[in-house]
């Protein structure tokens, strides 16, 4: 596709018009006649619908977010009544209020305004945020590709599954993506101190933020002399957010803390590590994961911003976080764009590296396509099949997803390696 960009571009509005198709008229139908065979409450699917009412009443009503009584209204608002622990099909998340007081202030716009408006609103802000995003990462990473490999790239990650799906529950994990990607952005244009407090307010989804924050730590840590101001805009940054959380709401810190527990508590908190192995050893897993990407931020510690070195660098902590974190959702994999550019501007290197190296590369091309190649299946079947039978294969376009990540890393360790290499030889 990349090598023919005129085809491929008509060949990624095919595939990205399907992956649209099948989520409205196959998951979507899938989903609601699931929910009322179980006479489960489905609820407005707005990720942001929580936040939203938690920041109304916090900054209008100087109630707690965090309260019972704020969490039965969510749950009002979002199921259309309050949940019944007696009750064996109801939904186990109980969409409290979990995140940071601080996310207040970006809601703040809104908090005045009917939730509806609101929830177009947003939507279309993410999908133009999420278009902005693979045009910050192409500046952060140095890739100049054509105009219409540019648009390719664009159009396959506006109709990918991580994305459609982030639009249609309005998640913040877009929201965040986009923040770091901005950051990236400004670090390249050597406009540290910027960077870094883009990265404090990203800090709303903290766990999707941490193992990156603390490889640029350290990067910056290993020259003060030039790199402070990234540490001075993050602190400083978080420092206000922090604080003025802390003046409208005192003591936020620990109901921010205890939600988070319980939050664990009745998602069940399992990341893709414990997924594939277990609870015990993903924790094992993960944890030398997290040791491996520090060793290897300090390895790199010298690169400069915009160099190969440190482009890898940030793709590695991002592809790390999809593994790591203890809730594996398909919208997170927007985190992935950075590795799947690199990998993609880097992909006649890998295809030349030798026989294993090309049997990865088709595996790759095979796991991350298949999400498109399996929609279009079925938005094909829906046009010629009842859509109750079609309805039924709703996972298939799915089956890759834990792949993914894991797929791409093993490109990064590769690129890495090589990387290492070239940095001895110098």
């Amino acid at each position: 596709m990349l090598r023919n960009s005129k085809t491929g571009v008509v060949l990624a509005l095919l595939f990205a018009a399907s992956m649209w198709y099948y989520v409205a008229r196959v998951l979507v139908p899938y989903q609601r006649s699931d929910a009322l065979a179980h006479q489960r409450p489905r609820g407005n699917l707005s990720d942001l619908y929580p936040r939203w009412v938690g920041a109304r009443d916090l900054l209008l009503y100087h109630r707690n977010p965090y309260s019972p009584e704020v969490t039965r209204e969510i749950q009002l608002g979002y199921y259309g009544r309050e949940l019944d622990p007696r009750r064996a099909g109801d939904p186990k998340d109980q969409q409290a209020f979990a995140y940071p007081a601080y996310v207040a202030f970006l809601l703040a716009p809104t908090v005045g305004l009917p939730f509806d408006g609101v929830m177009i609103g947003y939507e279309c802000v993410l999908v133009l945020l999420t278009l902005g995003s693979v045009w910050l990462w192409l500046r952060a990473i140095g890739w100049r590709p054509k105009r219409a490999t540019t648009a390719l790239l664009v159009i396959l990650t506006l109709g990918s599954f991580p994305a459609v799906q982030g639009f249609k529950l309005q998640q913040l994990s877009l929201l965040v993506a986009a923040l770091i990607a901005g950051s990236a952005a400004l670090l390249v244009g050597k406009h540290f101190f910027a960077a870094g407090a883009v990265l404090a307010v990203a800090t709303i989804k903290p766990q999707l933020v941490l193992p990156v924050l603390l490889c640029l730590l350290l990067w910056a840590a290993s020259d003060r002399k030039r790199r402070q101001s990234l540490f001075w805009g993050f602190s400083l940054g978080m420092a206000v957010l922090a604080s003025g959380a802390e003046i409208v709401l005192p003591g936020w810190i620990g109901d921010f803390l205890t939600a988070t527990r319980d939050y664990q508590r009745y998602t069940g908190g399992r990341s893709l590590l414990d997924t594939l192995l277990s609870p015990a050893l993903g924790r094992v897993a993960a944890l030398a994961a997290l040791l491996l990407l520090l060793a290897l931020a300090w390895r790199l510690r010298r690169a400069e911003v915009g160099s190969r070195e440190f482009s890898l660098l940030l793709a590695t902590a991002l592809a790390v976080t999809l593994i790591v974190i203890p809730m594996f959702a398909p919208y997170n994999q927007l985190l992935l764009l950075p590795a799947v550019l690199l990998i993609a501007r880097e992909w006649p290197e890998l295809w030349n590296k030798g026989a294993l190296s090309k049997a990865v590369c088709m595996l790759t091309v095979a796991i991350v396509g298949w999400p498109w190649l399996a929609a279009l299946g079925l938005t094909l079947a829906n046009m010629a099949i009842p859509a109750p039978s079609v309805q039924r294969g709703w996972a298939i376009p799915l089956y890759t997803s834990l792949a993914i990540p894991l797929v791409l890393i093993v490109h990064l360790a590769s690129l890495l390696t090589r990387a290492a290499r070239d940095q001895i030889a110098r």
